[in-house]
């Protein structure tokens, strides 16, 4: 048994974005809190006590003060039940939050070698010190057991994958797309074995990421976008989803469709994406192709 906290569920800057004015932003200010939405992550335990969090948003130490399971223990001056982060590229929105973690309480950080070179090349990640957070390389398609602060396995098995995508933003002029950029990732109960994938950004839907997919209980996957254009169509950015390396909704649906998923939720979503609206026509096509769309702060259990 797996118990999971959607943390956040939108892409990066969040609903509303500190600059944006399109509608879901300005509604989300105003008459439709409802929009509002941290940066994507989960947080998945075993046993209940112990959690471990995909990916460290901006948005973290607000998400983790509106989650009761992520506080310090009952009497305790100095605890945090987090046992573990896993980051799936080196995205500013996957990232960023490690600095909230940096009061001396120990944990495991799991990470490609492609984002442990830049959390190591930017020194103000030294505030996550080596002899209270180790830092574990992930290797592709091997499947890894998360472990507990005492060293015990935590009953818990991951497998990372990768998924067609792109290099962080912020590294676009000086570095090329590799394997381990973007990284999907299958985790595993090993007591029962049931899992669930996450997958929070995905250019396309190839044999690789089909073969993780198909017949899964549970994923979670790239939302960012309602169609390509998007953003250029709203006069927002010059970038269509492609080019940031995210499939459409659009796209995801006809893809994944026939792959026999039993539970499929859409997360990183956009403030420019329509399907943010419950009321809307793309809500209603979403749901239609049994997807859901489902707010911070909730709990699911596989």
């Amino acid at each position: 048994m797996i118990d999971i906290v959607i943390l956040g569920s939108a892409a990066g800057g969040g609903v509303p974005q500190w600059n944006c004015g399109c509608p879901n932003c300005r509604d989300a200010r105003t008459s439709h809190p409802d929009l509002s939405a941290t940066q994507t992550s989960i947080a998945f335990s075993g046993d209940g006590r112990h959690w471990f969090l995909i990916n460290a948003s901006p948005d973290l130490r607000h998400q983790l003060a509106q989650t009761p399971a992520l506080h310090p223990a009952p009497g305790e001056l100095r605890h945090s039940p987090i046992a573990g982060v896993v980051l799936t590229n080196g995205e500013i929105d996957a990232i960023t939050g490690l600095l909230t973690l940096r009061e001396g309480t120990s944990f495991t950080l799991y990470a490609h070698e492609r984002v442990m070179g830049i959390l190591e090349a930017n020194p103000i990640f030294n505030a996550l010190k080596p002899g209270t957070v180790e830092r574990r390389p992930i290797t592709l398609d091997t499947p890894f057991a998360l472990s507990l602060p005492g060293g015990e396995e935590a009953g818990i098995t991951i497998t990372a994958f990768a998924a067609p995508g792109k290099t962080a933003l912020f590294l676009e002029d000086t570095d090329e797309n590799q394997p381990g950029d973007t990284l999907g990732l299958k985790i595993t109960d090993q007591s029962d074995g049931r899992s669930f994938i996450f997958l929070a950004a995905c250019a396309e839907v190839n044999d690789d990421v089909r073969g993780y997919l198909e017949r899964a209980e549970l994923v979670f996957f790239d939302g960012t976008l309602w169609r390509d254009d998007e953003l250029i169509d709203q006069g927002l950015s010059q970038k269509t989803g492609q080019r940031m390396g995210h499939i459409s909704m659009q796209k995801a649906m006809d893809e994944l469709d026939t792959l026999n998923i039993e539970r499929k939720i859409f997360l990183h979503i956009n403030n420019s994406n329509p399907a943010l609206r419950s009321d809307s026509v793309e809500r209603q096509r979403v749901e239609a192709a049994g997807w859901q769309i489902l707010a911070d702060g909730t709990e699911l259990r596989l």
